[in-house]
């Protein structure tokens, strides 16, 4: 009887490692969604041409193949944060455009400030800004100047 009431309630140390896993999980698909999803895409038009030299059919095939991949991490991503939601006992929020709103809505920030923001959004947010920093450092002090024609 006692197995069957510990196999119900967790332990905190059971909730703890699910946290952290569904934390690792998200860094994961963050970082592929910047690293990985190009690169895949790089290669799978490199693989459906046969030529060395630059083709349309390459273009779209890496542009097809890039949109696939961003959409299935940006889903993973949705449904690694839902996950987390439930584990935590966060409440469900109905997230709308602001234009299908009712002008007596409550505002978005004011739900925030009520939920608060948590562990698998911040890491959305800081991995965002090493890219956009990483990225602005690469432009200024390593890429070089433009030449054109």
């Amino acid at each position: 009887m006692e197995d069957a009431a510990h196999e119900q309630h967790p332990t905190v140390d059971h909730l703890l490692a699910k946290r952290l896993s569904l934390a690792a999980a998200t860094a994961f698909v963050t970082v592929n969604i910047w690293t990985g999803c190009p690169v895949l895409a790089l290669w799978v038009g490199s693989q459906a041409v046969e030529q060395r030299a630059l083709s349309m059919t390459g273009i779209v095939v890496v542009v097809v193949v890039l949109a696939v991949l961003v959409f299935v991490m940006a889903a993973l991503l949705g449904w690694l944060n839902n996950t987390y939601d439930e584990l935590v006992g966060r409440p469900a929020i109905e997230r709308r455009s602001p234009w299908l709103r009712s002008m007596r809505a409550e505002a978005e920030g004011h739900i925030s400030q009520r939920v608060g923001v948590t562990l698998l959004e911040r890491i959305v947010v800081a991995n965002v800004y090493v890219v956009v920093i990483g990225f602005l450092v690469w432009l200024v002090f390593f890429a070089g100047p433009i030449e054109y024609g």
